[in-house]
């Protein structure tokens, strides 16, 4: 199986240990990726305004970079790229007039836009088209024994026609984790929002979900907690220490990509995880469990 990737900007940078899990994962899973030329910034946020056209071109860019690859599907990782990418697209096969101005907006691409390209998530190519049977097939390092919380936050499967899983109940990770050989963990908080880009100006906004959430999770017998989106990871992991500060008592608990559990589950090596760009290091955790 050959993809198409399209990776953003976090993944690049602060998240690359998101990244590296990922490619690491697919490899082994017998699956090629190719990483589009010349992407772009998404736009990192679906514009609600509906005179706001200007800033649907960033992702519809990208998606003109999928034609001019030969491919007609691309695939994200990041739930924010994923959200943004799908939602631009639908409104141009929604909306015909606004498709024409996206493209006359962009006189020089070599490509008229049609609206014809998918967008996926590497849940729903491990969920779908690699099948999490054959997941668990591969798996050499079993996670037996470990209790993990997934968190979808609010940009994975919401809105529900952009969404691939119930937006109020869905199971995707915890599918992925049982393969894997964990325990999941299902808590009330798995859905809510963790305050997203609040945690620019209000941090202390930020600690207090982090702190409802991750106590949710840990009330529910979770030893960790499994995210699919960069700034969720900041804010759950790396705002943990305003949370502490804010709230006596709050107990630490690590945060990990889907993509670094299964990567471990199929043998990565653990310098490739790059657990050292952690605020909670779940190397202690890992390491009682004989994961690493």
């Amino acid at each position: 199986m050959k993809v198409t990737y399209y990776p953003g900007c976090t993944l690049k940078n602060a998240a690359s240990n998101f990244e590296d899990s990922t490619l690491y994962s697919l490899d082994q899973l017998g699956t090629s990726v190719e990483e589009l030329d010349k992407w772009y910034c998404c736009g990192t946020v679906f514009s609600m305004a509906t005179d706001d056209l200007i800033h649907h071109l960033a992702p519809i860019r990208n998606l003109i970079r999928v034609k001019e690859s030969g491919s007609d599907s691309v695939m994200t990782v990041c739930a924010m790229c994923y959200n943004t990418l799908k939602r631009a697209n639908q409104r141009m096969k929604n909306e015909p007039d606004s498709l024409e101005k996206i493209n006359n907006f962009m006189t020089e691409e070599e490509v008229n836009y049609q609206g014809d390209v998918k967008i996926l998530h590497l849940l729903e190519l491990l969920r779908d088209d690699i099948q999490f049977d054959a997941i668990a097939r591969k798996v050499v390092k079993p996670l037996n024994h470990i209790k993990l919380a997934s968190y979808y936050g609010c940009l994975l499967v919401r809105p529900r026609e952009i969404g691939f899983d119930d937006p109020e109940s869905p199971t995707v990770l915890e599918d992925l984790l049982s393969a894997v050989g964990a325990d999941p963990v299902d808590f009330p908080y798995k859905v809510e929002c963790c305050a997203a880009y609040q945690t620019v100006d209000k941090p202390t906004m930020v600690a207090e979900r982090t702190n409802q959430i991750l106590n949710s999770a840990r009330e529910n017998g979770a030893e960790a907690v499994v995210v699919s989106c960069p700034l969720c990871a900041f804010n759950l992991d790396h705002r943990q220490k305003d949370a502490a500060r804010e709230y006596p008592g709050f107990k630490h608990i690590p945060v990990l990509y889907f993509t670094q559990v299964l990567a471990i589950a199929l043998g990565c090596p653990e310098a490739t995880l790059r657990f050292d760009l952690h605020y909670i290091d779940p190397r202690p955790m890992l390491k009682e469990k004989g994961l690493i």
